[in-house]
Formats: C-alpha cells, sequence, structure tokens
C-alpha cells in the first residue's frame, strides 16, 4: 500500500514569513567589582547598570502596562551572569506558593523568572525562575515556547540565588555560571524576556510584550541582551556525577528471596565548545525519579508517559519532538525498559551505559547523537540490545527548521534489527500566528514489508479572536517504530478545529467563545473507524479558574473484538464482536477553582451513553496548600460503566492520595498512594530527599506493591497479597572539574 499523504497547498504557502518590529534593547555592562549575591543592591554596578523596566500585562489584559511595577537590572563578570529584580506592591500583603520544592509550578503563585535565548534563534532556551521564599526552577525550552508543554523542568544545574521580603516589595539576586548555559562565543547579543507572576492582582507581566493568546514562555517576541563587548570562551566546563547505591528488594509474585546489593555508576557532563555538550552515563540508576500518575485507560491503545530521566532530557527535544503526541519515532522510555513475554507487563531492562552529544553547532545547525547499550536478561531471553540515535536540524527562515533522524535498534549476536528514518519540516512564522509540521517516517526490519511509512501534516493559525487547527496524518499498516510511540497503525486521520473568543469588559470573566472539532479515522480494511463531532464553550475567569462544556457524539467500531470495560484479567472480558459498529452521545464538563487560594480543586466529568451501554464518570484532583510546608492533595477518578447482559459491568476507581512536606529549600519528602483497581494494583511510593550542596542529593526511597482485589457481590475493594517491595538509599554529588 503506498502512501497518499500529500502536503498541502496551504501548508507550503505558510513558509512564508513576516518581519519583527523594532524592540528596545538592555544593554549590559561588565562589573568593575565584585558583585556579592546577597539580595542588597549595595554594589556601585547596580547603580549604573540600564534599567528593564515598565513591564506591560500579559494576563489579565495585554493592552495596559502593569499594575505592580518590576525593575531588572543586569551585570556580568568572567564567571557568573547577574540579575537584580525589584518587584514592587502597591501596599501590604502576603506572597502566594505552593511549596518550597525546587522546580515550582502554577500559573498564580509569585515569581519572577528570567528567560535567556543564547543562541538568538528564537526556538530554544533556558528559564530561571525564583519565589519570595527562594525557591528556585529552572527549565529548558523547545519548540518555540509554542506551548506550555515546551517547558521542560525535570532539567537541572547549578546557580545561586537569594531573596528578601521588604515592607513595600520583594527583590531577588541571581547568578547565573556561564559554563551552565550554553551559547557560541564571539556573540555581542542574546535574546532575553523577564516574566513575574502577582497573586495579589491576578496579574501577569512581562517586559517584552506577549499577546494573552501565546503561552508566556514563547521566544518569538524576546527583546535583545547587548553585551558591551562580545563574548569569551568559558573555559573547559567538565562535570561529574557520581553515585551510590544500597537496594533490597523483594518479588512475591515470583516467590524470590529478598535481594541486597550495592551500585555503583555515574554521569558525567563535558562541555565540546560552548554550545555543545557531551553526557556519559555508566551504569544508570533511576530509581530515585518520581513515580508516573496513574490514570484510568478506556481505550485500545497505550498511555504515553513523559521522560523524567535527567540523562535523556538536556537538547532532549532534538529527539523527542519527532513526530506528533500520537506518532512519535523515538521514546526514550523504551530505552531500560522492557516486557516480559510471560506476564505481558514491563519490567526494568539495566543498562551497562551510554554517550550522548548534543547541542549547537552554529546558529543555523544543531545535532544530536546518542548510544545506549542496555544489558542481557537471561531469565526472559533478552540479548543485549543497542540504540544509537542520531539527530540533525538546520534552521530556516527566522524560527522554522527542517530536521533528520536515523534510528537503530540491534540485538547483540542476533539478526534482529529495527531502523527508522525521519523527515520533518517544522514551521513556526516569525509573529507566532502561524505553527506546524509536516513529517515523513519510514522504519526498516528484517521482515521487508511495505507499508513501512507514517506521514502528517498540522498547522495552527492563532490570532487574539480565533484559533484553527488542522491535522491529517497517514500511517502506513507494517510502520513499526520500536523504539517509538505509535499506538496505533495503519489508519489515516483527519481532525480539523475552530476556537472563537470573546473578551469582554467584565470584572469576572477575562474571555469566553464558541469552538468544534471532529476528528475522523478511517483504513483500507473497515472504511470508517473513528469518529467524534465536537460542539463545546470554554470560559476564562479573572481569578484564573476555567469552565468548560463540551457535548459529543462517538462512532465506534469494533474491527477487532475487545471489551470495553478492560477487565484487568483478560480471562474475565466479555467481548464485543468484531465488525459492530456503535454510536453514542455524552456531555462533558470541566471545572477548575481559583489556584491562588489554598484550597483548589478541579474536576472533569463525563455523562452518557457509552458503546451499547452508559457511562458515568468523575475525574478531579483536591488539594489543600499549608504554606509554604507541605501541599496535600488527591487525585480520584470514578467510571460506573453499565452494559446489558451478557456483557461486563464495571466500577472502575483510581484514589491518589499525596503528601508532599517541603521542611525547607534543602529537605524534602514525598508520599504517593496509587490505588487503582481496574489493574489489581496498590502502589506506594515514599520519596525522602535532602539537597545538601546545588544539585548533589541524598535520597531514602521506599516502594511497595500490591494486588487491590474486588469482592465480585459487592464491588468492595481491600488490599491483597504484595507484588514487589523495594527500599533504596541512594547519593548523588556533583563535582565541577
Amino acid at each position: 500500500m503506498k502512501s497518499k499523504f500529500i502536503i498541502t497547498p496551504l501548508f507550503v504557502a505558510l513558509l512564508i514569513s513576516e518581519g519583527f518590529a523594532q524592540q528596545p534593547a538592555l544593554h549590559i555592562k561588565r562589573a568593575t567589582g565584585k558583585i556579592v549575591v546577597d539580595a542588597e543592591m549595595n554594589e556601585q554596578d547596580w547603580e549604573v547598570a540600564d534599567v528593564a523596566n515598565h513591564f506591560k500585562q500579559y494576563f489579565p489584559f495585554d493592552s495596559s502596562y502593569a499594575k505592580a511595577p518590576t525593575d531588572v537590572r543586569m551585570t556580568y563578570d568572567d564567571r557568573f551572569i547577574y540579575v537584580f529584580a525589584v518587584m514592587y506592591n502597591l501596599g501590604p500583603r502576603k506572597y502566594v506558593t505552593t511549596s518550597l520544592r525546587r522546580d515550582f509550578s502554577g500559573g498564580f503563585i509569585d515569581a519572577f523568572n528570567v528567560i535567556l535565548d543564547t543562541y538568538q534563534d528564537r526556538t530554544n532556551g533556558f528559564q530561571f525562575g525564583l519565589t519570595p521564599f527562594g525557591v528556585q526552577r529552572e527549565g529548558l525550552i523547545s519548540n518555540g515556547g509554542a506551548n506550555d508543554s515546551d517547558l521542560g523542568l525535570n532539567w537541572d544545574n547549578k546557580w545561586y540565588s537569594e531573596t528578601k521580603i521588604l515592607e513595600d516589595r520583594w527583590v531577588c539576586e541571581l547568578a547565573i555560571p556561564f559554563k551552565t548555559l550554553r551559547y557560541k562565543h564571539g556573540l555581542d547579543a542574546w535574546n532575553i524576556n523577564f516574566y513575574r507572576t502577582d497573586s495579589k492582582y491576578t496579574e501577569r507581566s512581562t517586559w517584552a510584550p506577549i499577546s494573552r493568546v501565546y503561552p508566556v514562555l514563547n521566544l518569538a517576541t524576546l527583546r535583545e541582551l547587548r553585551w558591551d563587548q562580545p563574548l569569551s570562551h568559558p573555559g573547559g566546563n567538565i562535570s561529574i556525577i557520581p553515585y551510590g547505591a544500597a537496594k533490597s528488594e523483594q518479588d512475591f509474585e515470583a516467590g524470590t528471596p529478598a535481594q541486597r546489593q550495592p551500585d555503583l555508576g555515574g554521569d558525567a557532563k563535558v562541555a565540546v565548545g560552548p554550545a555543545l555538550n557531551l553526557d556519559l552515563t555508566i551504569n544508570p540508576d533511576f530509581s530515585q525519579v518520581e513515580v508516573d500518575q496513574q490514570v484510568t485507560n478506556l481505550n485500545r491503545f497505550e498511555i504515553f508517559y513523559p521522560e523524567k530521566r535527567q540523562f535523556f532530557l538536556e537538547n532532549g527535544d532534538l529527539f523527542a519532538n519527532f513526530g506528533y503526541s500520537n506518532m512519535r519515532p523515538f521514546f526514550s522510555r523504551r530505552i531500560g525498559v522492557t516486557r516480559d513475554p510471560s506476564t505481558g507487563q514491563n519490567i526494568q531492562n539495566k543498562i551497562y551505559g551510554g554517550v550522548r552529544l548534543s547541542g549547537k553547532i552554529n546558529n543555523n545547525w544543531r545535532i544530536g547523537l546518542m548510544s545506549m547499550q542496555a544489558a542481557e536478561d537471561k531469565s526472559i531471553n533478552l540479548p543485549s540490545i543497542n540504540y544509537t540515535v542520531a539527530a540533525v536540524q538546520r534552521k530556516l527562515f527566522s524560527r522554522s527548521n527542517v530536521a533528520l533522524m536515523f534510528i537503530n535498534k540491534q540485538a547483540m549476536n542476533d539478526t534482529a534489527f529495527n531502523r527508522l528514518i525521519a523527515l520533518e519540516y517544522n514551521m513556526a512564522s516569525r509573529d507566532n500566528r502561524w505553527t506546524g509540521k509536516a513529517f515523513y517516517h519510514r522504519s526498516f526490519d528484517q521482515r521487508k514489508k511495505d507499508s513501512t511509512y507514517a506521514a502528517s501534516t498540522q498547522f495552527t493559525y492563532q490570532v487574539p479572536n480565533l484559533e484553527i487547527d488542522f491535522l491529517a496524518q497517514d500511517i502506513g499498516a507494517n510502520y513499526n517504530p520500536e523504539v517509538g510511540y505509535a499506538p496505533r497503525t495503519r489508519f489515516r486521520r483527519v481532525a480539523p478545529e475552530m476556537y472563537y473568543s470573546f473578551y469582554p469588559k467584565s470584572k469576572i470573566i477575562n474571555n469566553h467563545g464558541p469552538g468544534t472539532d471532529i476528528d475522523v479515522i478511517w483504513n483500507d480494511l473497515y472504511g470508517v473507524t473513528d469518529w467524534d463531532a465536537n460542539l463545546w464553550y470554554k470560559i476564562n475567569f479573572q481569578n484564573s479558574a476555567q469552565f468548560y462544556m463540551r457535548i459529543r457524539r462517538d462512532y465506534g467500531l469494533a474491527f477487532f473484538a475487545f471489551d470495553p470495560t478492560f477487565p484487568a484479567d483478560p480471562a474475565n472480558a466479555v467481548n464485543l464482536p468484531a465488525g459492530t459498529a456503535y454510536y453514542w452521545n455524552s456531555v462533558i464538563l470541566n471545572y477548575q477553582s481559583n489556584a491562588r487560594k489554598r484550597f483548589a480543586y478541579a474536576f472533569q466529568s463525563r455523562l452518557g451513553e457509552y458503546y451499547n451501554g452508559h457511562r458515568q464518570n468523575i475525574d478531579g484532583s483536591l488539594s489543600y496548600r499549608i504554606q509554604p510546608y507541605a501541599v496535600l492533595s488527591m487525585n480520584f477518578s470514578y467510571n460506573r460503566i453499565r452494559l446489558p447482559l451478557p456483557y461486563n459491568s464495571a466500577d472502575l476507581v483510581l484514589l491518589g492520595p499525596k503528601f508532599d512536606f517541603t521542611f525547607s529549600r534543602k529537605l524534602f519528602w514525598t508520599t504517593y498512594v496509587q490505588y487503582n483497581n481496574q489493574i489489581n494494583n496498590l502502589n506506594i511510593n515514599s520519596r525522602l530527599q535532602w539537597r545538601f550542596k546545588p544539585v548533589s542529593d541524598l535520597f531514602l526511597v521506599y516502594t511497595d506493591n500490591y494486588f487491590a482485589e474486588a469482592s465480585s457481590h459487592d464491588q468492595i475493594f481491600y488490599v491483597g497479597q504484595p507484588k514487589l517491595r523495594a527500599l533504596v538509599l541512594k547519593l548523588t554529588y556533583w563535582i565541577n572539574l
């Protein structure tokens, strides 16, 4: 079967870019004396530094100046970039924060953030942020910051800061090492922006104005940071991060005795020039990574969970952003995880080591090369496997690029292999009105079959009152990205969407408007297999609350037999017959409360028909802040599915209480319990973390899993026998050479 995928003339027309308006710049001068990071503006260099002020509102409006003024100054020396910011208030007040935990999130807590585009490509950047309580966060921005998800907060690195809360303002001082950043020496300008979130006035404000329809981290409208002299090479930059761990683990299902063993390994980071980084890892251990939040799965396909492991994160967009959300040619979580053929469950696959070279060659070219060697597992007849990935990206026009990737999965001493080539064009206009992507992938393996392609085109047009999205996909029957994420193959898909916004002069409602979308999937065997059509209305309130209502009609063809209650034990399934088709209607309601309040909540409810029966659903979360030392929260999901006899009915329950204590900015304790009767599992994960030095930690992690049984006559759930239990003590230490 040949691909009928066509890149639309409209997409080709969108390659024409628009010009930037001239924007003010901030001049930065070398410090003449020593700068002490103490949140006090005592040094003479601050008095003569340029001031970035006159911040514009981003929310609730984007057409006026901020209510609360902000002043920002910058200077530098041989080792650090320094930032001093003053956040003024209009009167006495208290501040809102989620906790004292590093890498804070939340749209309306009090915070100040710096965005640096050190390549001046308006595509990739760094973010550094602080709260009034001195809590740090740092992140990597990819894809031009076109979506909120383009900020990755799992990246960690060294930098220094101090804050102070004063009577009419709060102030912060940052020292960011040049060696923490990646940039090209000899440049005399970067791009930069600052933004502030203020809980008192529900206000976000930015130095470089941004339309509120785009994410606040968007890189399209940054202003220039002009250096008083071209930057020199930052010098050698080598970091070693060794770890030592002691583990105790017992597998109750296998009936094996507890295994206790020490473990040693570590990572190294070597700057190959100022903008290119070499990462090395030996015997990596990810036991301290926070567990995934489980979800109730009511579709026939695999769920995507994001990567959280530090080694894969810096410049991770070079690999991870290929493809689309439901079709990724490379998914790093395939490395270090395999499937037990006897149980069908995912299990850890030890990694011997790996190397990764990634970053900028110059302002137009980025490269990524990674090779990882996973261990042999004789218990499941798994050979040692090498994973090699190479990517190259070439900037086009102002913010667009074309990229090529090659992936090779090769078993050692075996003829089995899986390879893939991916070519794609990523589009972003200068003013960010147009964004989009077109790609073509082809996989190769020893089967030598045809129809091993995946192709797609997608674009978004967004202006203050209107957003239009269009997606078309064509996925071949034998497309096989074994190191990627492709839950479904052999289909074609078209999915247009449109949303219109009204911006009233109101003290209650910020914006509101209707939308509609259609999603149609078909293939050559069965014709149309799935579609849904939706009418919806969305309201965003001035106090940060949100409401959303959707009326939906679905069509689904059971092209293979399956049970829509998805029981944990396949032996209990009562399948809908293959070839039967169903129509159903439902209403979806969604509400998120004012995020600034100590008690916040969100819920989504779906009511209506479901295949040949009915479904009542409510998902949501509750959280309470004991500011700033603790957040007590609960995620929950309940699905009441009733199908006619002889088919199964089900009550699917997922409960996830979480206790997050931040005793200080260095000591954290998180306990996460997840009860999921769909997969018969109760999981407990408790993690104590002591950050005794910057990016150096001591972890104590306890994990336990139990069967979550259900009584068949009264649906009362209870905890059964243990499955797997582990206790880990791990020490990591960051050493700069």
